[in-house]
């Protein structure tokens, strides 16, 4: 429940920013009764959302056992790569998220109201099909209980009223450091995610190492106690895993983690930054003659130039 109310903070969040941008910029541009079209385009991707939700558990529903194993486990790779992807992509762009919405949404009203519902509707309905692909591998992977479900509408509403908040100008926050940490978290949740998966491909056949087990800590954390829940529900935490789900966990949790807190290296063809420094010349240096040369010679000299510019043009 933990892991999918991150998710539902975090893309609830970056979706409640986008449509803030969008109207505030309208609303400063003198377009306020173009801010229905927004809001359609918004609705419009919560419906394509739930859509693809419903489509995926039909889909599902109607499959053999071995095929429902082969179809999450292989979703819960492509979530794994689209929450990355989102992750990295975030950090990336996040400063210049403004200004490219700014840059569509000029060509929307250029182009109609169609465009500006669309433009709207592809800007949040992104974060609502990774939610939707990403929580349903969550529901698959803790046997069909709502508390998934449960834990991303609780994110998403806490997105809604924060990014609200963050729009008026109620609350301050620092929006690098919360996708930073949130980001850290999301990685771990998805290489659980990650691991359920291989397990899935195992049941399924297509992977082997079913019954080799990596570790056996059925004994001491339960899968019915409220701590085993806690941790199957934030982290897909199996207390029997094979060691192809341990190699899977290690091998995207430690190279992404890596890359993530990597600090960003400056471009090849950048030249690093130096502080300018003011060249001492030398005594006997030319440069030094030549600068000394233009100045005026005594202080009468100085005297009466200070009182020419203390004079009134009339004076003059």
């Amino acid at each position: 429940m933990l892991g999918n109310f991150f998710i539902g903070l975090r893309e609830g969040l970056e979706a409640t920013l986008v449509v803030s941008i969008l109207v505030a910029y309208l609303v400063k541009s003198g377009h306020r009764d173009r801010l229905r079209l927004v809001w359609a385009g918004v609705a419009l991707a919560v419906l394509v959302s739930l859509t693809f939700g419903a489509v995926l558990s039909f889909t599902s529903a109607q499959m053999t056992f071995e095929a429902q194993e082969t179809f999450g486990g292989i979703l819960s790779i492509v979530a794994v790569g689209f929450v990355t992807w989102m992750i990295f992509w975030m950090r990336r762009a996040a400063r210049s998220l403004k200004s490219e919405l700014h840059g569509r949404v000029d060509a929307a009203l250029a182009m109609g109201s169609v465009a500006l519902v669309l433009t709207a509707a592809v800007a949040v309905g992104r974060e609502g099909l990774e939610t939707s692909l990403f929580i349903w591998t969550a529901v698959q992977a803790t046997g069909q209980t709502a508390a998934p479900l449960t834990g991303a509408a609780l994110g998403i509403a806490c997105a809604i009223v924060l990014g609200w908040l963050l729009y008026k100008r109620a609350v301050t926050l620092n929006l690098s450091r919360f996708f930073t940490w949130t980001g850290a978290a999301l990685i771990v949740v998805a290489g659980g995610v990650l691991s359920y998966g291989m397990h899935d491909l195992q049941e399924a056949g297509i992977l082997p190492g079913l019954n080799a087990l990596a570790f056996d800590v059925s004994a001491q954390v339960p899968p019915g106690s409220w701590y085993g829940t806690l941790l199957k529900g934030v982290f897909n935490f199996s207390p029997a895993s094979t060691w192809v789900e341990v190699t899977a966990w290690l091998a995207y949790v430690v190279p992404v983690m890596v890359l993530f807190f990597r600090p960003a290296h400056r471009r090849a063809h950048e030249p690093p930054h130096r502080p300018h420094r003011r060249r001492r010349l030398r005594p006997g240096s030319p440069h030094r003659l030549r600068r000394r040369s233009h100045r005026p010679q005594g202080r009468s000299g100085d005297h009466r130039d200070r009182q020419r510019l203390r004079r009134r043009p009339d004076q003059l």
